[in-house]
């Protein structure tokens, strides 16, 4: 199966490095090929802009890329926040399993009534057991909250959710229409993104992923969030390159704002579920009338149509959805859940979104229509139960000093080591010119033009 199923102008590219994650599917192959995706539409967009006469060559460092698909960022002195609320995970049922997704307290707080308990892991297991998956998953979903029951992969294809993703293209392109790209004069082979303004509606994981990656590359990324926002376990890996920024947009000053960064941005990305951004008056008409020449990326948990298509969902919610934690499990030998060894499925969704965007950005600049494009974890998920595996070499497991950059960087935590880039595209290697950041430090205004 072709990974760029979707995207224009692929072609080769160069590997180094060796390795696999261990795993039931072919995380490593996964990892190695989104990124070349990206490397692919941005060697494409260099020669559709002058930048150079030919596309550049490509170079993916594969155990850099399995690597850059776990924690990209190594506190030198300090700890990063757990990840997950200590009620989240995975818990038997009467008939099988659920997964439970309590990191936000809107979610855990559902979850808990629907329960009839205490925020207690003890008392939440107990409550669990007694209810079918199906049932507590339908609850808990009714609720406002989220949660997954796991099914096989059998199971996931005969549902009415399985069978709709699997229909849908692995980007879907959407509303075509006619664009001009604004002219960056400081674009060089070097930097080719720089002066592109991405304006960044996303949380974790693979929206902020798709940003980290474009400012990679020279992109301007702002990142915008409501007031007291935060996702303590993964803001140091993803918030590099940008700035971060508070508006609150049911306000009407925080979503005027928001319109004005709007008008001055190039591209933007959004996770908003379908409707979303109706509600807060931003809807495809009033978007077309404030930024007719944006490029526009999102994505969503379980696709895009079907009768979950606006369900809210993460990584490992879609994991024990489509049956990757059963075949994990039976792959594993284990009586539970397993999951990926990585959360491949934001990642690798995360990668596409960054070359839907080069590949829009490509059409344009041929004078060609663009759409919009949409992806969704479950249809990534769809993706990686079909690739076969076939990366050889010894497991990685963690990253080693050598996988690291050897200058810190300067986080707004403390110091740390980022991992070295895995992606280089002819003279362009990436880079990334702001160290990771809390959310909410910067303005929301886009810096100024250099004179």
């Amino acid at each position: 199966m072709s990974l760029l199923t979707g995207l224009a102008d692929t072609g080769a590219f160069r590997v180094t490095g060796s390795g696999h994650r261990p795993s039931a599917f072919a995380v490593s192959e996964l990892a190695t090929a989104s990124f070349a995706a990206v490397g692919q539409q941005m060697a494409a967009l260099m020669a559709a802009l002058g930048l150079v006469q030919e596309p550049p060559e490509v170079t993916v460092d594969h155990r850099l890329a399995s690597l850059w698909y776990g924690f990209s960022f190594r506190p030198d002195g300090w700890d990063m926040p757990n990840l997950w609320d200590p009620i989240a995970g995975d818990y038997p049922t009467a008939d099988g399993w659920i997964r439970l997704h309590t990191n936000l307290p809107h979610h855990r707080a559902a979850a808990l009534r629907v329960l009839k308990t205490d925020a207690d892991r003890a008392a939440v297991a107990k409550a669990v057991a007694g209810w079918r998956s199906n049932a507590l998953e339908t609850a808990i979903v009714a609720e406002g909250g989220v949660a997954a029951a796991m099914r096989s992969q059998a199971e996931w294809q005969a549902h009415p959710q399985g069978q709709a993703v699997a229909a849908d293209p692995l980007i879907g392109w959407r509303a075509p229409r006619r664009v001009e790209l604004r002219h960056r004069a400081d674009a060089t082979p070097e930097r080719p993104l720089t002066g592109l303004r991405v304006l960044d509606l996303t949380r974790v994981l693979a929206g902020p992923v798709s940003t980290r990656t474009l400012a990679g590359f020279g992109a301007e990324v702002l990142r915008i969030d409501p007031p007291g926002w935060d996702e303590p376990g993964v803001i140091p890996d993803i918030s590099l390159g940008k700035r971060c920024a508070y508006l609150d947009l049911r306000a009407p000053e925080g979503l005027g704002r928001l319109k004005d960064l709007l008008a001055q941005a190039d591209v933007l990305v959004h996770g908003y579920r379908p409707g979303a951004l109706d509600g807060l008056g931003l809807d495809r008409a009033t978007r077309d009338a404030i930024a007719p020449n944006r490029i526009e990326v999102t994505l969503n948990a379980y696709g895009w149509q079907g009768p979950w298509a606006g369900r809210r969902g993460f990584d490992s919610l879609v994991q024990m959805s489509a049956g990757i934690a059963d075949a994990g499990r039976i792959w594993a030998g284990a009586d539970k859940p397993t999951p990926l060894p990585v959360q491949a499925l934001d990642h690798a969704t995360g990668y596409l979104m960054a070359a839907a965007v080069l590949s829009a950005m490509t059409r344009a600049a041929r004078g060609l229509e663009i759409a919009d494009a949409h992806l969704s974890l479950a249809r990534t998920a769809e993706l990686l139960a079909g690739l076969e595996m076939s990366a050889d070499g010894d497991e990685i497991l963690a990253a080693e000093q050598a996988d690291h950059a050897p200058v810190p960087e300067p986080s707004g935590w403390g110091p740390g080591r980022r991992l070295l880039p895995a992606l280089r595209v002819g003279k362009a290697e990436m880079k990334w010119a702001l160290p990771a950041n809390p959310v909410g430090t910067s303005p929301a205004e886009w810096p100024r033009a250099k004179s």
